[in-house]
């Protein structure tokens, strides 16, 4: 059994590494400085609900708002937090991100036992897309949506032009692009200057584009991974039940509708991820440090 100071060490050193990212992303540090923050599962998350994170977004692309580079918003679930503790690379991608949303009601859940700030909902990307769609139209903003496969994001595309006819959707790419062809698409991203740009790659895929591309995308105003969005924008996969979304099964949902690609990963990730949760959850800072 681990000895309790060991833990304590490490989620001391943890906390090191949050502080020295936040210091050093000087331009999110400045833009999120008034979002409150809890630490779930080790990871500093955002305490915000959907309305508050699509209020959020719209802001943040406003003139007075733009912030010289694309602001970088990402989603934390279960599978994520267990990912985080064990790849070095994952961890470091996400805790460069200007804010982490929790896509996973086990972190709502556990916020509340261990947190004297809990987090108010779970902001799924697949609902914040829309509600972020509807603002957006109604502002006049601007979608570019980057991923999946060609047939899946042509699909997804036309779905959105149906549901919001007045949205401005000015460019989108399928996601199987590499070397010249996909740094020439990244600058055409750039030339066409979208207000929100969804990537959806799935972890850590989305998270390294980010990195590695943020500096070609200075025209973009928020930058958001979106994981297998377009697989339900599209049509092609189903969301569970509301039940199982709102007692945290949706996991179950997905092992039953892809047991072969998912069963293993569920088994080796949910059990740490628990542990985490219930060992690397406390209170924070009301306002980023």
């Amino acid at each position: 059994m681990q000895s309790s100071t060991g833990a304590a060490s490490r989620r001391e050193a943890s906390e090191k590494d949050n502080v020295r990212e936040r210091r050093a992303n000087l331009i999110g540090r400045a833009a999120t400085a008034e979002i409150p923050r809890v630490t779930v599962g080790g990871l500093r998350l955002a305490v915000l609900d959907l309305e508050q994170t699509a209020d959020f977004m719209i802001e943040q692309v406003s003139p007075k708002r733009r912030a010289g580079r694309p602001l970088y918003l990402t989603s934390a679930n279960g599978e994520v937090v267990a990912r985080c503790s064990t790849e070095p690379m994952t961890d470091r991608l996400f805790r460069a991100a200007d804010l982490i949303n929790a896509d996973g009601q086990p972190l709502v859940t556990v916020s509340r036992f261990k947190s004297s700030q809990p987090l108010p909902e779970r902001v799924a990307t697949t609902d914040l897309f829309h509600v972020v769609a509807r603002k957006a139209e109604a502002a006049g903003l601007s979608f570019y949506m980057f991923g999946a496969d060609e047939a899946e994001n042509a699909a997804a595309v036309a779905n959105v032009r149906r549901m919001y006819p007045k949205l401005k959707i000015v460019g989108h790419s399928h996601g199987y692009l590499r070397g010249d062809a996909l740094r020439a698409k990244v600058d055409e991203i750039n030339a066409l200057a979208p207000d929100y740009l969804w990537v959806a790659l799935g972890v850590p895929y989305e998270q390294a584009f980010v990195e590695e591309f943020t500096p070609r995308l200075s025209n973009v105003g928020v930058i958001k991974t979106s994981g297998g969005l377009f697989n339900f924008l599209s049509g092609s996969r189903r969301r569970a039940p509301q039940w199982m979304q709102n007692v945290g099964l949706e996991w179950a949902w997905r092992i039953w509708l892809e047991p072969r690609r998912l069963f293993w990963r569920y088994l080796t990730t949910n059990p740490r991820a628990l542990y985490l949760l219930f060992n690397r959850s406390h209170s924070a800072p009301t306002k980023r440090d």
